[in-house]
């Protein structure tokens, strides 16, 4: 089986892997350097590329990126976490850096054709993959087919509004789902929580500042006050996961990202919000964490490149 490389560029990290066989072989990590630019991160690349292949020749090299990102021309529009990018042709210079079939995905896109290829999506037609981290992203599968939209910016599932007024989003707007289910917006509300109380989990918490950990880490151990928020998450993630059911007919939904840890906390008030909001015939749509957890967009990469160059069956 032919393996590739992946690679996920954040604002905080970049990562590489060895993909075969839709699972990763090896993987390293760089802190991203922000300051030095595209030059420099495509640099960071080949290093990370080095430790990895251990001697294996990969067919493909794929990437997955936040947005917007046009992935028709392979052009980077605007990455607010990475100055210095805007108009970047990273799909050619991945390419010509690598001499390989290169492939450029928005990183939730990447995420959900890992998940449908080799995760919890395996087999299905229809699918709507949601990562909940510190923002919310995701990516959509309808009728067998992984959507893209004009200039490869569709589905960008946390950008639908659930709310007239609310917390102010990541992108500027008001009322996003993001702004109200994203680890950044758990970790808002915990931390009203805790200014609140003096005693319970977060109460007790000094010297740093709360976040969405925090509420799960109490939930975990019974906090009475961590409970109602993680059932407030919950509430508002199955509201919008209905939302969602609503405009695409998926058979499933893969929830993943760092909040998706506690899912366990989570699924059976998810469960009752998705019911009570979503239409009777779309009130069967399963409910699942992730499989393949921070290595979706990783694998998915991979595999977008793999079969762009024919190297996938």
């Amino acid at each position: 089986m032919p393996a590739a490389l992946g690679f996920d560029l954040g604002g905080t990290q970049v990562r590489a892997a060895l993909v075969q066989d839709g699972a990763v072989v090896r993987r390293e990590a760089l802190r991203t350097d922000v300051a030095g630019g595209p030059e420099a991160v495509m640099r960071q690349f080949v290093n990370l590329a080095n430790k990895v292949t251990g001697g294996i020749a990969p067919a493909a090299v794929g990437l997955a990126a936040p947005g917007p990102l046009d992935t028709d021309a392979g052009v980077v529009d605007h990455i607010p976490t990475l100055p210095g990018w805007d108009g970047f042709p990273l799909r050619t210079r991945l390419g010509e850096t690598f001499g390989l079939p290169a492939a450029v995905e928005n990183d939730g896109i990447a995420a959900a054709q890992g998940e449908w290829q080799h995760g919890a999506g395996r087999g299905l037609r229809h699918l709507v993959y949601v990562t909940v981290s510190t923002g919310v992203g995701g990516g959509v599968v309808m009728d067998g087919r992984l959507v893209h939209g004009r200039r490869g910016m569709g589905a960008h599932v946390g950008h639908f509004r659930i709310a007239e007024n609310g917390p102010t989003c990541s992108c500027g707007r008001t009322g996003c789902f993001e702004a109200f289910v994203a680890g950044t917006a758990l970790g808002r509300r915990a931390r009203v929580q805790a200014n609140t109380e003096t005693s319970g989990h977060l109460g007790r918490i000094t010297g740093r500042e709360v976040e969405a950990r925090d509420a799960v880490e109490g939930a975990l151990q019974g906090d009475a006050s961590c409970l109602a928020l993680l059932a407030e998450e919950a509430r508002l993630l199955g509201q919008g996961f209905a939302s969602l059911a609503h405009l695409y007919g998926p058979e499933r939904i893969i929830m993943g990202g760092g909040v998706s840890h506690a899912f366990e906390l989570l699924e059976d008030e998810i469960l009752r919000a998705y019911r009570a909001e979503a239409m009777p015939p779309y009130r069967d749509v399963v409910i699942v964490p992730a499989l393949l957890g921070d290595n979706a967009g990783l694998i998915g990469a991979a595999a977008l490149a793999l079969n762009a160059s024919g190297g996938n069956p």
